[in-house]
């Protein structure tokens, strides 16, 4: 999450125009199939939260339950393949992914699991030829991670209800430091498909959430110039549901990409707008695609009021409560059926403190005390 905004706050000041900053002439209808006509997988919406107790149990433990609580129906949690399979090709240590699977169940939830981070042996190849490893970068060979793909969906079959498949690769800091290569995560995106498919049919594959931003190769792709790069591989093959990330920054959820020139205080570019999704969609129905919908993997607000790389969009507490309604909202009215789950970040890792950046997007206090969005979405109706 850290690196989009890193990467939006550059674009602030120096970015050429882009597809995604050019305003669209031509409507087209972004729903031009039935509900009937469509491969439905999830209700329109569904209602998500991002949790991050990987280390802390006991804290997971509370955090389901004030999910419950707010009438939520599904966890999504990052299952860090180097946390799992990190010792080595084969060597697996699934003591907490078991104890996060047993108790999303127990607690009577669905669970989408995010797939990133590789381990160390999957990369260290690249050394010998010259390449860096870093944080987060496909591995040498990618069918180390369709295996992967493949022998975690066959243990938890029936159980974990939806995997994301990777996160952000048009950010180069999510794609080993290199340039953003659509065809290159279509290729990773379909040995994992496969696998899965092969141990899990009934699983949800959702392809990784995309980072909006303007930045041009090699530092980042335009979301947009992405999804099409996506398409022109035979990535529609390969997923279930579109993936997005669609933060609001400092607009009400409700502006338009269209009038986003009208309001200068909250940015100046399409992807400012939670309803930068609205032109991501219009890809999808231009590419053939409209009979799946989109999932949003990661929507929210900041309330940093510290001087940082996101202090100008900051909003207030009760603003980012009033937008995360306010976006749920505008979704179930005007995005039927195509838009799927909604995922509001963050439940507050138990670790987390003021200095970290995912602190102000969260609407829990790391000790598990509700903030003033908890409480809004827990109050808000769901249809």
């Amino acid at each position: 999450m850290r690196a989009i905004f890193l990467l939006f706050i550059l674009l602030l000041a120096s970015a050429s125009c882009t597809a995604a900053d050019t305003p669209i002439s031509e409507p087209v209808d972004l729903a031009p199939l039935t509900a009937d006509e469509m491969n439905l997988v999830f209700d329109s919406p569904e209602y998500g939260v991002h949790i991050s107790q990987w280390w802390d149990l006991y804290a997971q433990q509370r955090d389901l339950s004030l999910i419950n609580e707010m009438d939520f129906g599904w966890v999504k949690q990052k299952f860090a393949w180097r946390d799992i399979e990190g010792a080595g090709k084969g060597e697996y240590d699934w003591y907490r992914p078991d104890e996060i699977v047993a108790a999303v169940e127990e607690a009577g939830l669905k669970l989408l699991v995010r797939i990133d981070r590789q381990p160390l042996w999957s990369v260290q190849k690249y050394e010998e030829v010259g390449i860096r490893v870093t944080e987060n970068q496909p591995p040498f060979d990618i069918q180390d991670f369709g295996d992967f793909c493949g022998v975690m969906a066959e243990r938890y079959r029936g159980r974990v209800a939806a995997y994301q498949v990777w996160n952000e690769p048009n950010l180069s800091r999510e794609w080993g430091e290199q340039s953003p290569d659509p065809a290159g995560y279509v290729e990773m995106l379909k040995v994992c498909y496969e696998a899965i498919k092969e141990a899990d049919p009934q699983a949800i594959v959702i392809s990784a959430g995309l980072a909006p931003t303007g930045t041009e190769p090699p530092l980042a792709m335009p979301d947009d110039e992405f999804l099409r790069g996506m398409y022109a591989a035979g990535g529609a093959s390969y997923f279930d549901v579109l993936g997005l990330n669609a933060p609001g920054y400092k607009a009400p959820p409700e502006i338009s990409p269209n009038d986003i020139d009208q309001y200068p205080q909250y940015g100046k570019y399409r992807w400012h707008v939670f309803r930068h999704v609205e032109d991501m969609r219009r890809i999808m129905v231009e590419e053939g695609d409209a009979a799946k919908q989109i999932a949003i993997l990661e929507m929210g607000w900041t309330t940093d009021p510290r001087e940082s790389a996101y202090g100008w969009h900051a909003v207030s507490g009760e603003e980012q409560a009033e937008y995360l309604v306010g976006a749920y909202q505008f979704a179930a009215a005007e995005w039927d059926p195509w838009i799927g789950l909604m995922t509001t970040i963050f439940f507050a890792d138990s670790a987390w403190t003021e200095a970290d950046e995912q602190y102000w997007w969260s609407i829990t206090d790391p000790d598990g005390t509700p903030r003033p969005a908890y409480e809004a979405l827990k109050e808000m109706p769901k249809d």
